[in-house]
């Protein structure tokens, strides 16, 4: 089976530490805009009149849609490649980010702007081989490591969004961040390069998701990964809205 690079030219080379920058960064803004609705929850809440319910599947719908896209993603990203890919997510992100900045009046308008906005976790499934490609083997560990560093956009999400929000409106946050995921795939697609051992994988991809499936190690690290980082990403995006229905904190004193 392919794994899209090629083991004797993966060592580590001119440009692995940039391109596990960029990838970092850009892995970053785009989990903050993926956790854009967690620390306003409160916000919609009030302005909605939304129960505990509500506002919970209103927090979790993108959380959801990020995970299950990452299956299709990391597809993608086989097949195209991390820059290209890269690119994609922050063009697609910007459209579900302006929709959540101009539907925070409608629930239903938020829920479908939520759902989309899960292409922003998508990214994940693009920096890990993406980073990976550039270092030997025995160095991906630290490659990982230091992409996973990038889950922290959730947690400046909910320190600077509400402050943001203060300062300039819930609008033209969203509109900020629009331009900030702009400026990122622009930077993705002219500074980013592929590693120059990695080879686009075109085989089908049905046989290899079913082969996946009967490894007995698969079942072993998704749930391992369910209970770590679903767990993160549980506490990251609910946090702030159990501290301000269940503790009256401001939206600011939750972050």
């Amino acid at each position: 089976m392919s794994t899209g690079i090629d083991e004797p030219k993966a060592a580590e080379r001119t440009g692995a530490g940039a391109n596990l920058a960029l990838a970092t960064a850009v892995f970053a803004l785009t989990f903050w805009a993926w956790n854009l609705i967690g620390p306003l929850s409160k916000t919609y809440s009030e302005r909605l009149g939304l129960g505990p319910t509500q506002t919970a599947l209103l927090v979790a719908f993108p959380v959801l849609v990020g995970a299950v896209g990452r299956i299709p993603v990391g597809v993608l990203t086989d097949r195209y490649g991390g820059r290209r890919m890269f690119t994609a997510i922050c063009l697609v992100t910007v459209v579900p980010t302006a929709m959540v900045g101009f539907s925070s009046d409608s629930y239903a308008a938020l829920l479908v702007s939520g759902f989309l906005l899960g292409v922003a976790g998508t990214s994940f499934a693009v920096g890990v081989p993406f980073a990976n490609a550039w270092y030997r083997p025995e160095r991906r560990g630290f490659a990982t490591g230091v992409f996973g560093a990038g889950m922290g956009g959730t947690a400046l999400s909910a320190w600077l969004t509400p402050p943001l929000v203060e300062s300039f409106g819930l609008l033209r946050t969203h509109l900020v961040m629009c331009a900030a995921l702009v400026v990122a795939a622009v930077v993705s697609w002219t500074a980013m390069r592929d590693a120059p051992g990695w080879r686009p994988n075109r085989e089908p991809a049905l046989p290899r998701f079913t082969a996946a499936l009967k490894l007995k190690a698969t079942w072993q690290l998704s749930m391992l990964y369910a209970l770590a980082f679903g767990g993160f990403v549980a506490f990251s995006t609910y946090l702030p809205t159990m501290l301000t229905t269940a503790y009256d904190f401001a939206q600011t004193e939750a972050g």
